[in-house]
């Protein structure tokens, strides 16, 4: 069975399951996804948020916020949330998916979108370049921002 990805915005009757599933996987408040998938509902551009269904079943995510809790403001809008289900990995769902939301970014208007992670080596797979260092809400340590063009 082939995967699809969907944006809330076009399957909005997934937003309470979509947003419970990220909150499984992140442990942010579940209402906090909610309120940003709502808000999503209202127009175009950012927030947007995304999820690759296998079947009914969630495997992937990931959304688009201006900020994801970091440092630099002016480094926006970023990839927030991505994460596939472990037994989905490997089948290029993640590589998929970050095309997917780079591509929908584009018909927006957005061209350019950055990512803050922890991961050395993975996003630059996907066509995503070093930029920075920036500080997480909250962390000690920096991480890397990336950033798509």
């Amino acid at each position: 069975m082939a995967f699809e990805t969907v944006t809330i915005n076009d399957r909005p009757e997934l937003l309470s399951r979509a947003a419970a599933w990220f909150h499984g996987r992140w442990g942010i408040p579940e209402e906090e996804y909610a309120k940003s998938m709502e808000s999503s509902l209202t127009g175009a551009g950012v927030p947007r948020w995304y999820v690759v269904l296998d079947g009914e079943r969630v495997i992937a995510g990931a959304g688009v916020i201006e900020n994801d809790f970091h440092d630099r403001p002016d480094l926006s809008p970023n990839v927030c949330a991505l994460y596939v289900e472990e037994d989905m990995r490997r089948r290029g769902v993640a590589g998929g998916l970050l095309g997917y939301i780079c591509g929908d970014m584009k018909k927006e208007g957005i061209d350019t979108l950055y990512l803050l992670t922890d991961h050395t080596g993975f996003y630059e797979r996907y066509g995503w370049e070093f930029f920075c260092f920036a500080r997480g809400t909250g962390e000690e340590e920096p991480s890397r921002m990336y950033v798509h063009r």
